[in-house]
């Protein structure tokens, strides 16, 4: 079994170091989730739940949010 699991490991070690066009596929990948997980989030994604005070008080604003923000199910047409 360690043997197996090894030899897998040896495997895709050489694989990833004879890259070429793949690292660099690599790299770009990870520049383009860096900019999606650090640099949006800050501009896109605030934090509403840090003006909470308490914890309860998050639960009662996350609670609240959803309820508003809820689509009427069959709503009766006037």
């Amino acid at each position: 079994m360690k043997n197996t699991l090894v030899s897998i490991w040896t495997f895709y070690l050489e694989g990833f170091r004879s890259m070429t066009l793949g690292r660099t596929l690599w790299v770009i990948i990870f520049i383009k989730l860096f900019i999606m997980f650090a640099i949006l989030r800050v501009f896109f994604f605030p934090n509403f739940l840090s003006n909470q005070p308490t914890e309860a008080a998050k639960g009662n604003y996350v609670g609240n949010e959803l309820i508003q923000r809820a689509a009427p199910i069959d709503a009766p047409k006037p």
